[in-house]
């Protein structure tokens, strides 16, 4: 019988062998699901993420067990946290959870885990009701700029390239691989760079032809992505052109289109009112 898992802290790495030494592939952030593939004394477990199937090894500590019910309801019934930082209080304990953390099985105010009774005050949203939208994802992106740049890093404290994009595309329901050398296979080809759109994502290649970086379009062929921190920069047919540094950084391979063409918005003017409303309220 399948075993499964939560993530009771705000952020906690998921790595590529059972040793604090090894390279962190990725991390899980607070109330994100995983199945418990094996265990390595009682230190470590081996876990498959349930977001993007990554599978990695987290320190025994830092999970908690959930039933297989409990599983299937945290995973249809929960909330994303939309603030950088805020706190969860229980009885006696105050815990900060990031952007993009979930609230399993969250009122609106309260939720509960492991028996323990949590408040919530920030800003969270339930998947149903966000627009799977560009201008959602471009919304949210802003929110992490300035983020330092982390290799395995999802949070606003520490975040990598790929990272960044899955993040952005979780919040409204599309599942991406945990790299940018897999999330290149998804999605529609863009023949000319003059033809991207906000909300398509621009992979870059290294000396070798191979996939090293990914970045989120914006308005005015500029580029969101992460390096060294989240950062705006500029993009045309050569890649991308750090003003900065006064070169061009990473070498563009091809632009993919992910989200259908019904999903872009070019302003809120178009959208029904109850969206405009939520827009305002979320933001």
């Amino acid at each position: 019988m399948a075993s499964y898992g939560i993530c009771p802290l705000s952020v906690v790495p998921v790595r590529t062998s059972a040793s604090d030494s090894s390279e962190m592939a990725s991390q899980l952030l607070f109330g994100e699901l995983v199945e418990m593939l094996e265990t390595k004394g009682r230190q470590w477990v081996k876990v498959r993420c349930q977001w993007d199937n990554l599978v990695g090894w987290v320190a025994a500590t830092q999970l908690r067990a959930v039933t297989p019910g409990e599983f299937a309801t945290y995973n249809e019934h929960f909330a994303y946290n939309l603030e950088l930082m805020q706190g969860i209080m229980s009885n006696d304990f105050f815990m900060p959870i990031t952007l993009g953390a979930q609230l399993p099985n969250f009122d609106g105010i309260r939720f509960e885990l492991e028996g323990l009774p949590y408040t919530f005050s920030g800003q969270a949203v339930f998947p149903g009701d966000i627009a799977p939208a560009a201008e959602f994802i471009l919304k949210i992106a802003r929110r992490y700029l300035h983020a330092p740049f982390l290799a395995g890093g999802r949070s606003p404290f520490g975040i990598d390239d790929s990272g960044l994009v899955q993040m952005l595309f979780k919040f409204i329901g599309h599942k991406l691989p945990r790299s940018a050398a897999q999330q290149v296979f998804l999605g529609d080809a863009i023949d000319f760079i003059e033809e991207a759109q906000p909300g398509d994502l621009a992979f870059f290649e290294d000396r070798k032809g191979n996939i090293n970086h990914v970045g989120l379009i914006a308005p005015n062929l500029q580029v969101l992505h992460a390096f060294g921190k989240v950062r705006i920069d500029t993009i045309d047919h050569f890649g991308i052109y750090n003003q900065e540094e006064s070169r061009y950084t990473h070498k563009l391979r091809v632009v993919k289109r992910i989200l259908p063409m019904a999903q872009r918005v070019a302003s809120t003017s178009e959208q029904p009112a109850e969206f405009v409303k939520n827009q305002i309220e979320l933001f």
